[in-house]
């Protein structure tokens, strides 16, 4: 079997050391298999992604010496295939439209004194899950703003013991439920990062998704999305995060230093990669 990676970077900000290390890391894993590697610009957040920090990726990745197939795939060229996804689980009855805003559904949790932490914060209550299909049907005839969540239960129901292997930490058993009424799609656009990724990955032929150690627990999440959608598994390599010198991990956010600046600064593609180096075997 022909191993096929991927690098998947959203355009939101310049690339840092990070980001060099993750796609170095990817294009070593399909060179040493003599096998494809790819590029996608997860790009469906329309308010922060920029068409110039698209293009600097390009250039990150050239300086780097990384080749990558042609066309890219990118994210918001393929909405419809989203709504197609989407549609095929809610007529599974699978879904169910959310109306809730952030703040209703804090004093939700509030008003219920709490509410069970998940991977991502704290676990959407369910709000939304047993309204009537007259009113929803109702509410969205009417246009409210509404996102589509991932029915949990009706979901877990309709599946096995799910298990996904990775290279690094070995056989793991899925554990979704951990996440609750997960969003599918948000309320400006057809999709979330779970469901448009597990699909370009199938789409793409990914046979191996190597990406950050933050991901593992949400692999669980894309596990389920593959055995509901009748998906094949990739293996995966999660590897560990590159820290900065305080001890947490590089963040676009953060402010920290670019490739572009690091050029900027002449410094050179091996300088990067020994730089890299340095903080993989600290």
């Amino acid at each position: 079997m022909t191993i096929v990676t991927r690098f998947a970077p959203s355009p939101t900000g310049y690339q840092h050391l990070g980001h060099a290390y993750a796609a170095l890391f990817a294009f070593a894993a399909a060179k040493d298999a003599n096998g494809r590697f790819l590029v996608r610009i997860e790009d469906i957040d329309p308010t922060r992604c920029r068409p110039a920090f698209e293009q600097q990726i390009y250039a990150d990745l050239a300086w780097l010496g990384i080749e990558w197939e042609t066309p890219v795939r990118r994210q918001s060229d393929h909405l419809d295939a989203y709504r197609d996804a989407l549609s095929a689980l809610e007529a599974r009855n699978l879904t169910f439209p959310c109306f809730c805003t952030r703040k209703d559904i804090e004093a939700e949790i509030t008003a219920a004194g709490g509410a069970p932490h998940g991977p991502d914060g704290p676990v959407y209550p369910g709000t939304c899950r047993h309204f009537s299909t007259d009113e929803r049907q109702s509410r969205i005839a009417a246009h409210e703003p509404h996102a589509i969540r991932l029915d949990m239960e009706a979901a877990l129901n309709e599946t096995k013991a799910l298990t996904w292997h990775d290279l690094g930490i070995g056989e793991r058993l899925a554990a979704p439920e951990k996440f609750g009424d997960v969003v599918l799609a948000r309320k400006d656009t057809p999709t979330s990062y779970h469901l448009a990724v597990t699909l370009d990955d199938h789409l793409q032929g990914v046979t191996l998704v190597t990406r950050g150690m933050d991901l593992v627990e949400a692999t669980d999440i894309q596990r389920l999305l593959q055995s509901l959608l009748g998906f094949d598994v990739p293996t995966y390599h999660h590897h560990p995060l590159l820290l900065g010198s305080d001890g947490k991990r590089l963040a676009k956010r953060d402010q920290s230093k670019t490739l572009k600046a690091l050029r900027d600064e002449g410094v050179t593609p091996d300088d990067v990669k020994l730089m890299i180096a340095g903080m993989t075997n600290a």
